[in-house]
């Protein structure tokens, strides 16, 4: 069975991150790509592209893109059934380049995984809230 594809375009990486944060929980899909783009205005546009079954791909659209316009701005959503054949090329593209991204795994099903090896990072703690 091919895999439906699934894209939510948002202004803002923030809004981005929150979208696929919900989308991964509400539904079993993968990650395949994403990309940045700077549009108009110098705002910065991330498209997150997922692949899965069709109900599983639009349950997931419909979760992050609910999340999304909570925090954000989300330009644009969509799911494409029934990809044509010529829309595996991208798909394929879009996996090599996710691979590609520095300090990210990825596994043979294309799920990403943080690399252990740089684990250099510095917790902070939010004083928001507190008196």
């Amino acid at each position: 069975m091919k895999p439906a594809l699934g894209m939510i375009e948002t202004i803002g990486l923030t809004s981005a991150v929150t979208a696929l944060d919900a989308a991964s929980k509400a539904a079993d899909v993968e990650l395949i790509g994403y990309e940045k783009v700077i549009g108009v205005g110098k705002a910065v546009g991330v498209t997150i592209h997922l692949a899965g079954d069709v109900a599983a791909v639009q349950a997931a659209v419909d979760a992050g893109v609910h999340a999304a316009q909570q925090i954000g701005i989300v330009a644009a959503h969509h799911v494409i059934a029934k990809p044509d054949d010529e829309l595996d090329q991208l798909i394929e593209i879009f996996k090599k380049n996710l691979k590609k991204k520095p300090g990210a795994k990825v596994t043979e099903k294309g799920k990403k995984n943080q690399d252990t090896k740089s684990s250099n990072t510095t917790k902070t703690k939010s004083r928001a809230g507190k008196s």
